[in-house]
């Protein structure tokens, strides 16, 4: 049976002018699954944040599911991920968040 990873994106910090996100009503994941090394790099329960360094902060959470069904679940009712999907690739090929400009 196959693994996907759930990322689940937030912005806990924020420099807004009412300290809140614009989209923190919404949910914002996407999957990936999970091939090989990936299985071992990647672990239920991780968390991971990014600074912008504007006061700006994302939070991205990670939850391991068994099959396609239970990931079709995971994500049902996403926004996308805002656009941040560099962040689960860098997740992906490095562990962490990078900036790769």
């Amino acid at each position: 049976m196959s693994k996907h990873a759930i990322f689940t994106l937030s912005m806990p910090g924020n420099n807004s002018w009412n300290g809140k996100w614009s989209g923190q009503e919404n949910k914002y994941c996407i999957a990936r699954q999970l091939i090989g090394n990936d299985a071992v790099k990647i672990q239920d329960g991780q968390y991971y944040s990014y600074s912008f360094g504007d006061g700006w902060r994302a939070g991205i959470s990670v939850a391991v599911v068994d099959g396609s069904k239970k990931r079709d679940k995971a994500i049902e009712g996403s926004k996308g991920f805002c656009g941040y999907e560099w962040m689960v690739n860098s997740i992906m090929r490095h562990g962490s968040i990078i900036c790769e400009d």
